[in-house]
């Protein structure tokens, strides 16, 4: 090669790689932006709501322009769904590095049962806003939305399953309850925490072992506790009256419409003429009742935690003192299920939509919450103070963590498939999770799993 050919090879080939520079560089920046765009996403997805969130939002959240984003993504269906696989994805792959080892090597059942309780609310609290975020707006998704991510949402199950058949087959798990209820147990307890645990107040570590030591141990003392028939005799009912007239017969459907409708779908994704169709009337008739779907909605709120607290409160009061404790509290956990799943549409509405109801109604119901919390509270230690309860659980704590179980059930119990060969009958589903919470989730014939009293 001449010296004239060889200059100018050299300078092409410099020129080749300045563009391969440059291309690495943008390729870096690109990435950097994408990132950036999920990261907000997840914080809003996990604070605001799915359907409350606009591209237009995201793009303010992440500081670029609102056009800009769409280099990056086609549609706000395609970041939701790379939120909700970050957000499971990241737990399951920790997850299994915890249990893996215990295979070959079987670690200490608490040791590593407390790890995965810390992990999995570790990255739901605080490491992870695509974990609260798929935790938060999943229930409320439509079937389309759900289905490219129930195999990875199943294959984490799968590894909580595996752990804890594990744990049965070693004699350390209850033999009478089935790993699959326990599992959704666990998991229930702990997802429900994004509605109520205050992270700037207590460590997640904390939490953890609190909430570690109740569900392997359960709420009472170590003796097995007799739970048949701890059940009231009569179920609930908010049925509507068929003496009154006929504009208050209508006002009442439309309640009970939105009310599905809030259950089903959430508050952002209900409309008023989603409510009227559900009415089975006309969308301007809806007017003639209520200014807006904000008032219908406010209706249903409150009905749904009055309803509650007026069932529960009258449950407990069935018993006169000195308190049979046990069944006092079984008769209420019964009635709080039978209120969520049967006795009344706009129970279930609030538990299920209220994680991502706007904040100024979430405000004029904490007083009514605040209620029923201190109607628990005066349950439970009042059943402490007799000794039935154990003196080592802290009664808010316990009052949360039992709540949450019981409120998250609403997410994968189906009462309407109790005919079907497998599924529980709510009275079975119910006598279950009474047990679990008073006893725990561990063999108490084991004495290497709970030794409440003697630790004291």
């Amino acid at each position: 090669m001449d010296r004239l050919a060889a200059d100018k090879y050299r300078k092409f080939m410099m020129r080749q790689s300045d563009t391969i520079k440059h291309t690495d560089d943008d390729l870096s920046k690109s990435e950097r932006t994408r990132s950036g765009i999920l990261a907000a996403a997840a914080r809003l997805f996990r604070h605001e709501g799915y359907y409350a969130t606009t591209m237009r939002d995201i793009a303010q959240e992440s500081g670029i322009e609102a056009g800009s984003i769409y280099y990056h993504f086609q549609s706000k269906e395609q970041i939701l769904s790379e939120v909700l696989d970050l957000g499971v994805r990241q737990m399951y792959e920790r997850v299994c590095e915890i249990v893996r080892p215990t295979k070959d090597n079987p670690k200490d059942f608490r040791e590593t049962f407390a790890l995965l309780i810390e992990t999995h609310l570790t990255y739901l609290l605080t490491e992870s806003d695509f974990t609260s975020a798929n935790i938060r707006n999943y229930p409320m998704l439509s079937d389309e939305a759900r289905a490219p991510h129930r195999e990875l949402r199943a294959s984490y199950a799968g590894v909580w399953t595996s752990f804890l058949s594990e744990a049965k087959r070693a004699g350390d798990l209850r033999s009478d309850i089935s790993v699959t209820v326990i599992r959704q147990f666990i998991l229930s307890a702990m997802n429900w925490t994004v509605e109520w645990y205050d992270v700037d107040r207590y460590p997640v570590s904390i939490l953890a072992e609190r909430m570690s030591k109740l569900i392997l141990d359960g709420m009472c003392s170590r003796r097995i506790v007799d739970t048949k028939g701890l059940k009231p005799d009569r179920s609930f009912s908010t049925d509507i009256p068929e003496s009154i007239n006929k504009a208050a017969k209508t006002r009442a459907e439309i309640l009970r419409a939105a009310a599905r409708m809030l259950r089903d779908n959430g508050y952002k994704a209900t409309t008023l003429r989603q409510i009227a169709e559900e009415a089975d009337m006309k969308a301007g008739s809806v007017y003639y009742h209520f200014k807006s779907k904000e008032a219908i909605v406010d209706e249903v709120l409150h009905a749904g935690l009055n309803d509650l607290l007026l069932g529960v409160n009258a449950a407990a009061q069935e018993f006169q003192a000195p308190y049979d404790h046990h069944a006092r509290i079984a008769t209420a956990i019964w009635a709080h299920l039978d209120y969520l799943f049967k006795a009344s549409e706009f129970t279930s509405a609030n538990i299920r939509s209220y994680g991502m109801l706007p904040n100024h109604f979430r405000k004029r119901h904490g007083g009514i919450r605040h209620q029923y919390g201190k109607l628990w509270d005066r349950i439970l230690r009042e059943a402490q103070g007799d000794d039935a309860i154990r003196s080592d659980i802290k009664i808010v704590p316990l009052r949360q963590v039992m709540l949450g179980a019981l409120n998250w059930t609403v997410e994968w119990f189906d009462p309407n498939k109790a005919d079907v060969e497998g599924y529980l009958s709510l009275p079975e589903f119910s006598g279950m999770l009474i047990k679990l919470l008073l006893e725990g989730i561990c063999d108490r014939r084991d004495t290497a799993c709970a030794e409440p009293n003697e630790a004291r």
